[in-house]
């Protein structure tokens, strides 16, 4: 059982950044792919980004390339979404999730944190 916690979101600018949060309660990641979502009002949910515990990452939608970064602390208890240049268009529920290296679905989530760039 993996019990996430998310935290850092927030009202930002456009063009400001965030950083979002999703730590591991009581455990570490080892062994499991972390994943950012997100879900805009009337939207689907977005898969983000991922990160895997030897390193691979992925990004999703073209528009978050180059603006969002996925990474983990050292001692692997928390992975992190630096939001950059944030837009509009960003705003949305994010949560993290994990699943188990080599599994499709991610079997466990957050409770999902929210971040506002107002138009």
């Amino acid at each position: 059982q993996v019990q996430l916690v998310e935290s850092g979101g927030g009202l930002v600018q456009a063009g400001g950044s965030l950083r979002l949060s999703c730590a591991a309660s009581g455990r570490t990641f080892s062994g499991y792919v972390v994943g950012w979502f997100r879900q805009a009002p009337g939207k689907e949910r977005e898969f983000v980004a991922s990160l895997g515990w030897y390193g691979a990452s992925a990004y999703g939608a073209d528009s978050v390339k180059g603006r969002f970064t996925i990474s983990r602390d050292n001692d692997g208890r928390t992975v992190y979404l630096q939001m950059n240049n944030l837009k509009p268009e960003d705003t949305a529920v994010y949560y993290c999730a994990a699943k188990a290296t080599g599994k499709t679905k991610y079997d466990y989530w957050g409770q999902g944190t929210q971040v506002t760039v107002p138009s």
